[in-house]
């Protein structure tokens, strides 16, 4: 099966380099942006690799919508199976791309799209068809976790953190995907889609923006570790999915996940838990996850997205949990019944420990209270 690949980045690199080595796989043209075509085997002329018949498939790695989406629904129209590693691609347009690809008889497969070298989407795919899924939940997202490693084991503050992750390549300039938590919510949307044919939307995100150094220092007195969890289950409105800090015991196996690593856990009704571990991203970590997807189409695969998967908004009601907080002492009683911890923080602040409240509830107050130009750091309570 010849391949065309979209994009000659980190990743469209790796998988150029992978597919030249890859059974049953050959290397075709390399799309690249238009001026970069430098060599005979890069073109800047989308058109060429269409009217190319040797070509079967398709593997974009150019991040971003625009022109992927374009791009990725031709190539489907035309009858070429697609694989991608762009979880925001998937995100938005991958109910639609699914639907072309099923008129068309061609395959749409992306679990590069989600946990890079981890194969949370590939398993999700494999397990739900015997099974059934619960649950999934994990640390999706390499760069944060270098940050609360560091700050945790290092006692770095956040700015300190975030600087050693952009030097070490862990962090873009903007990092405000990674840290503010949008980049693991569209994981967990994806991976939701997979295992329960639901792509939620309205779904929570809190990052780690406002995790200071002494917030670090507070959880580890209390024998806590600190991470950011995404999380999907099924409940009796549909599903529920958000991302926010969580915090372990040192003894759990989140705890133990150190720098950019990943950690995805399913659990399933006849499975049990499933726990997969790994690089997250990277280029060669993902690279490998375009290449399973593309071995997978060899063996007959087709789909990742259950037949009849429907966008629905999340259901975060449902799951309750105790939280600390640090917020503006104004705004206490936000949460009634809540312990106090600390009267006073080196910033005037409050700590609170919540009573069992409802996720969405938690981050409405947040919001809230952010919005009339209070503080507040909070972390969900593992029990």
């Amino acid at each position: 099966m010849k391949i065309a690949v979209l994009g000659f980045g980190t990743v469209g690199a790796g998988i150029h380099e992978m597919l030249q080595k890859a059974e049953g796989l050959e290397p075709g043209p390399v799309w690249v942006r238009r001026g970069k075509a430098d060599e005979a085997w890069k073109t800047d002329d989308f058109d060429r690799i269409l009217a190319d018949p040797s070509i079967d498939a398709v593997a974009e790695a150019i991040g971003g919508t625009d022109p992927a989406y374009g791009l990725a629904k031709r190539t489907l129209e035309s009858g070429r199976h697609f694989v991608t590693a762009n979880k925001m691609l998937v995100a938005e347009y991958g109910l639609e791309l699914q639907k072309i690809a099923d008129r068309s008889g061609a395959a749409f497969l992306f679990s590069a799209a989600c946990g890079g070298g981890v194969p949370l989407l590939h398993n999700l795919a494999l397990a739900r068809r015997g099974d059934e899924i619960v649950s999934v939940k994990g640390i999706l997202n390499g760069t944060t976790n270098y940050m609360l490693d560091r700050m945790q084991t290092e006692g770095l503050g956040y700015e300190e953190a975030l600087k050693q992750a952009q030097a070490l390549g862990y962090a873009e300039a903007d990092p405000s995907a990674d840290v503010s938590g949008l980049d693991a919510l569209r994981k967990i949307r994806l991976a939701s889609a997979v295992a329960f044919g639901i792509l939620p939307d309205g779904c929570l995100h809190e990052g780690i923006e406002n995790v200071s150094a002494e917030d670090i220092r507070f959880y580890q007195s209390k024998g806590l570790v600190l991470r950011l969890i995404a999380k999907a289950a099924r409940t009796e409105e549909g599903v529920s999915a958000h991302v926010e800090p969580v915090l372990f015991a040192r003894n759990a196996a989140e705890a133990a996940v150190s720098l950019n690593n990943n950690l995805a856990v399913y659990e399933g009704r006849f499975c049990g838990r499933i726990g997969l571990s790994g690089q997250g991203a990277g280029r060669y970590p993902t690279a490998s996850a375009v290449i399973r997807d593309l071995e997978s189409i060899l063996s007959g695969a087709r789909r990742m997205l259950p037949e009849k998967t429907v966008r629905a908004a999340a259901d975060n009601g449902s799951e309750k949990y105790r939280c600390y907080l640090r917020l503006t002492e104004a705004f206490a009683g936000l949460f009634p019944g809540a312990e106090r911890l600390e009267q006073s923080t080196a910033d005037g602040s409050l700590r609170l420990l919540t009573k069992p409240l409802p996720a969405d509830r938690m981050h409405a107050a947040a919001a809230e209270i952010r919005k009339k130009g209070g503080c507040i750091s909070f972390a969900a309570l593992e029990e």
